[in-house]
């Protein structure tokens, strides 16, 4: 076995509480020296903020150790465009990623419209995206979750939050989920 690919939510911890066996795991892992990567479809936090979430929670890990939508979503767009622009529909972590492969923020004539995770969502923002996406600009999904979890109920998730752009532009959204791989 090269590594171990590991979600988070519900394997490590539920609801901030750390799962039984998931401390001894991790600790396992770490003293066998054995390559692991935890994968997120959120696209809120950096790895940075995921490592401190799971510090909170007694898990000490390395940055490097997470892999999120945000990063998959900007390496494919940097693939597809190398230093190109968007107006992103997101929280901190998917616009760092962005930053980090070279993109810049244009709410003008971006290249692409990308939508993830975010409680700020706004029907202002919902109709510059549907603008700029019929002026030409891509859609782009972080991920397809239509739904999420949040503590004992469910709340919409990236699919639910691009669904009206891509109604509304007639446009449908390119996710990037499919995009998740990283050598392990």
């Amino acid at each position: 076995m090269r590594g171990f690919v590991i979600d988070m939510d519900g394997v490590l911890y539920h609801m901030q509480k750390v799962i039984p066996g998931a401390l001894s795991f991790i600790a396992w892992l770490q003293a066998n020296d054995k390559k692991f990567l935890f994968l997120t479809n959120s696209s809120e936090r950096s790895p940075r903020e995921l490592q401190e979430k799971l510090g909170r929670m007694g898990i000490a890990v390395n940055a490097s150790h997470f892999y999120t939508s945000a990063l998959a979503t900007a390496a494919f767009l940097h693939r597809q465009r190398p230093n190109g622009t968007a107006y992103v529909i997101g929280e901190p972590g998917l616009i760092s990623a962005l930053y980090d492969v070279g993109y810049s923020m244009n709410d003008s004539n971006p290249d692409y419209v990308v939508v993830g995770e975010t409680r700020s969502y706004s029907y202002a923002a919902m109709e510059l995206a549907v603008k700029l996406v019929r002026k030409g600009a891509r859609l782009i999904g972080t991920n397809c979750d239509i739904t999420d979890r949040s503590q004992d109920s469910f709340v919409p998730a990236c699919g639910s939050l691009v669904k009206p752009i891509e109604m509304a532009s007639g446009s449908a959204p390119h996710h990037t989920h499919d995009t998740h791989t990283r050598s392990v």
